[in-house]
This record gives C-alpha cells, structure tokens and sequence, in this order.
C-alpha cells in the first residue's frame, strides 16, 4: 500500500455533466493498495473463507416475475464484440449474459483465470468488494480519496499521468485503441485486461489508476452529487439516483477500464465517473483498498 497525504484537491472534470461543478475538497491522508487486487489475491480470499460470488449464487424468481426458470442460472455479462458497425448509443450491442460467467470463468465456462493470476479480478459486485476488504482489514474507498490518490499530487491535469495525450509519446494506460466496439488494435499491447502494474506508477506509486478495470468506491451514486456544501471528506449522497434508471442502486465506479475509447467513453480521466448497478458485475469490473492507519514515520 501506499500512503496518501491528506490535503486539499481540485475535484471534478468540466467534461462530464454528473463532474460538475469542479471544486476544491479536503481529504485526510490514508493507505491505498498500489494495484488493483489480483486473481490470484481474490483466490486466497475464496480459499480461507468459502466465499461465493453474487455472480455464482442462483438468482432469485422473485426479482424476475414471468422469466423462465431456466434462464434464470447464475451468469454475468461479458463484453461481445460485434462483427459490424453498431450504434454508440446501444452499449446491448456488445454485452450479452453468460451463463456461468464469473470471476474464475471471466468469459464463460470454457474460460479461466489460468496465466491470469497477476490479472484484476473481475466479475465482482459490489458486495464482493466489500467483503473481501473487509477480510483483508480495509474498506473501498470514497469518491473523493480515490480521485485524490488518483490525481498523484498533481492538481488539475486532465489525466493520471499529467497533460500528454495517451499513446504520446508511449502508452500510459491500458484502453481501447482502434473502432471501438468491434475492432481493437491493441497497440497498448492488451486486448483485454492486462497483469496490474504493466504502465507506469502515477506521482503517488499507484497503477492502473487509469484504465484495465473499473474500481468500485463506497459511494452511492448521484449525477447532482457535486453540488453539495460539503467538502471536507465527503462520503457521497445518502442514497443512489441514475436518472436513465431510476429503480437500480448503483454505487460509483471510478478509472475507466480496457474499454475506454475517446470514440465513446472518456471518463479514464481522473475526474470521470462511471455508475455500476450494485448487484452486477462485468468482466471490466475491478476494486482496490484502503486502510486508515496512521502516517508512516
């Protein structure tokens, strides 16, 4: 883990509607895991406590009245690209249910995390965030420390890694490169998720604080959330509102992942936001730590 100092921060980015207005905020200082947790971390976690996944559990009928029992097996989505040029606008073009799909089968049954221990782990919902930082001694983080660790100590650039474009003059990050969903052309080098720690550390030591995977943090999510008068270690809104779906809870998700293209979603940016339907999970869905703990000496 690393260390964060506490202080005060340019939080928000212009570009996006639910990051706005910037705004100055304070956090105190806190540990943060380095990288993203592993495969290979999250199996330990399995081994000593028998966890099962929400994306392996059987799914209730009750929350699906009308839907055929068969189809109702447990499963996640996984990302599917397509084989011609769709509509941005319609993401169902390039995410379908699978069944079985889940942290150790990030693409399906026939799939596994073999060779991809050093890989985030995927496919975690919310709950299974928390659970596992619960049994490693930690928490997720807020909105606030994630960005401000994110930011590296330096205030108001637009990316991680301070004002060059990504890909200038190397790959800083691991995002979508090519037409964005049917043709990648991987010239950061992965496809898909790639092993935590393959781009450079931000100013703060920290990896991957853009790109690979989304990362789940404690907060409810709002898109009015960044008008509230509180900025001293803010903790999020006390209750969830998407406006495109009201009925789902969703919490923040912050980084970006492997499918973040400037042809479509931008929000690997330090300020972006991304919203994840508490009880879903997808294979470009990650978590990362922290710990209150005092500053080392």
């Amino acid at each position: 883990m690393a260390w964060i100092p506490g202080g005060w921060f340019t939080m928000g980015d212009e570009m996006f509607q639910d990051a706005r207005p910037r705004r100055r905020v304070k956090v105190n200082g806190f540990w943060i895991d380095t990288k993203e947790v592993t495969n290979k971390e999250f199996a330990a976690f399995v081994a000593a406590t028998g966890y099962v996944t929400v994306a392996e559990r059987p799914i209730d009928p009750a929350k699906f009245p009308g839907v055929e029992k068969s189809k109702l097996e447990p499963g996640s989505v996984v990302f599917t690209p397509p084989e011609e040029a769709v509509p941005l606008d319609d993401h169902l073009r390039w995410w379908r249910w699978v069944k079985a799909a889940c942290w150790k089968h990030p693409e399906g049954p026939q799939s596994s995390i073999e060779d991809r221990e050093n890989h985030p782990v995927v496919h975690v919902a919310f709950e299974d965030a928390t659970a596992y930082a619960a049994w490693a001694g930690k928490r997720l983080p807020t909105e606030a420390e994630w960005e401000r660790a994110a930011r590296g100590g330096v205030d108001g650039k637009p990316f991680t890694w301070g004002d060059a474009a990504p890909g200038e003059p190397a790959w800083q990050t691991n995002i979508w490169q090519g037409k964005f969903p049917r043709e990648n052309t991987r010239a950061d080098g992965y496809v898909a998720t790639a092993p935590v720690g393959s781009f450079p550390a931000n100013r703060y030591g920290l990896f991957d604080m853009a790109g690979n995977v989304w990362e789940w943090c404690a907060d409810w999510y709002r898109p009015d959330a960044f008008e509230t008068d509180v900025v001293e270690n803010p903790k999020g809104p006390a209750s969830s509102h998407d406006p495109q779906e009201p009925g789902i809870a969703k919490r923040v998700q912050k980084g970006g992942s492997y499918l973040c293209s400037d042809v479509y979603c931008r929000r690997y940016r330090p300020g972006g936001r991304g919203k994840g339907d508490i009880d879903s999970g997808t294979n470009h869905i990650g978590f990362r730590c922290v710990k209150d703990a005092p500053e080392p000496r």
